[in-house]
C-alpha cells in the first residue's frame, strides 16, 4: 500500500471512530427529558454567523444577483438539474443505507433516466414521468441509524451544521459534483457556479425573510434543528414482504 492511500485509509479510520464515539455521547440525543440544549455554543456561533451574513451581503448576493440578471433562467435551471441529478445518485447510496431500497431503486432510475434521455441531467425528465426527487445525505443516514442531531453548529462559509452533520461532510464532500473532476481549479470553479447558483435561487426567499424574521440568527438555527432532526412518515423503513389475504382479512395478525 502506497504512503497516499494508507493515509487515506487513516483518514477514514479517524472518522468512523470518531462518529463511534460521538454516536454513544449522550449530548448527540437532542433535548431529552432534562430538555438538554441544543445550543451551547450560541455565542461563537453567533460570531461566525455574522461573519457569513457579511460575507454574504457584500460578496455572494451582489455576484448571484448579477448571476441572475446575466444568465437565463433556463439556464440556470439546467444547471440546477445537472447538480441535482449528481446528488440523486448519493441519494440513492443513502436510502438502500438507511434501509429504504425501494426508495434507493427509484432514486436510481431517476439518475439513469436523466443522465442518458435528459443529457447528462440537465433536463430533468424522471419528475415529469412521476419519479420524485428524494434527497438524502449521510446526515441523515447517521440518524437513521440512532444518531441523534446533536449540538448546534456554524461554520465559517459553510454555515449551519450540528455535530452529526459535521462528521458527515467528509462522506457527502466526497460525493459532491466536482469529484467528477481531477484538476484543482475544475474543483474550485464547480464548487463555485454550484454555490453561486444556488444563491441565485434563493435571492427571493431571502429578500422576504429579511422583512420577517427578528432574530435571523434564531430563525435559520430554529428552521435547520426542526428540518435536519426529524424525519417524516414516508421515511420509515421499508419492509418488503407482500401482505397475504390473512394479513389483509385481519388487521391484527402478525401483532
Amino acid at each position: 500500500m502506497s504512503a497516499h492511500k494508507a493515509l487515506a485509509a487513516g483518514r477514514w479510520l479517524l472518522l468512523l471512530s470518531l462518529f463511534a464515539v460521538f454516536s454513544g455521547c449522550a449530548s448527540l440525543r437532542g433535548p431529552g427529558p432534562q430538555g438538554q440544549k441544543l445550543d451551547p455554543w450560541e455565542s461563537w456561533n453567533r460570531k461566525v454567523f455574522a461573519f457569513n451574513d457579511s460575507l454574504d451581503e457584500h460578496v455572494l448576493r451582489p455576484v448571484a444577483t448579477v448571476y441572475s440578471e446575466v444568465v437565463p433562467a433556463p439556464i440556470r435551471q439546467s444547471v440546477d438539474n445537472f447538480f441535482n441529478n449528481i446528488g440523486d445518485a448519493w441519494s440513492a447510496i443513502n436510502l438502500m443505507l438507511q434501509g429504504r431500497p425501494r426508495a434507493s431503486v427509484e432514486q436510481g432510475m431517476r439518475f439513469v433516466f436523466n443522465s442518458t434521455l435528459g443529457f447528462a441531467g440537465f433536463i430533468d425528465i424522471s419528475t415529469e414521468i412521476g419519479l420524485e426527487r428524494k434527497s438524502e445525505d449521510m446526515g441523515k443516514t447517521f440518524g437513521r441509524w440512532g444518531t441523534g442531531t446533536g449540538a448546534y453548529i456554524v461554520w465559517p462559509l459553510f454555515g449551519p451544521s450540528s455535530v452529526r452533520d459535521t462528521l458527515a461532510m467528509p462522506f457527502d464532500w466526497a460525493a459532491a459534483p466536482a469529484v467528477l473532476f481531477r484538476d484543482g481549479s475544475s474543483k474550485v470553479g464547480i464548487y463555485t457556479l454550484q454555490t453561486i447558483n444556488a444563491r441565485a435561487n434563493f435571492l427571493r426567499a431571502s429578500s422576504m425573510l429579511e422583512g420577517i424574521a427578528l432574530d435571523k440568527y434564531t430563525f435559520y438555527r430554529d428552521a435547520y434543528l426542526q428540518r435536519r432532526g426529524s424525519f417524516s412518515d414516508d421515511d420509515e423503513f421499508e419492509v418488503l414482504v407482500p401482505e397475504t389475504p390473512a394479513d389483509k382479512s385481519n388487521p391484527q395478525a402478525g401483532h
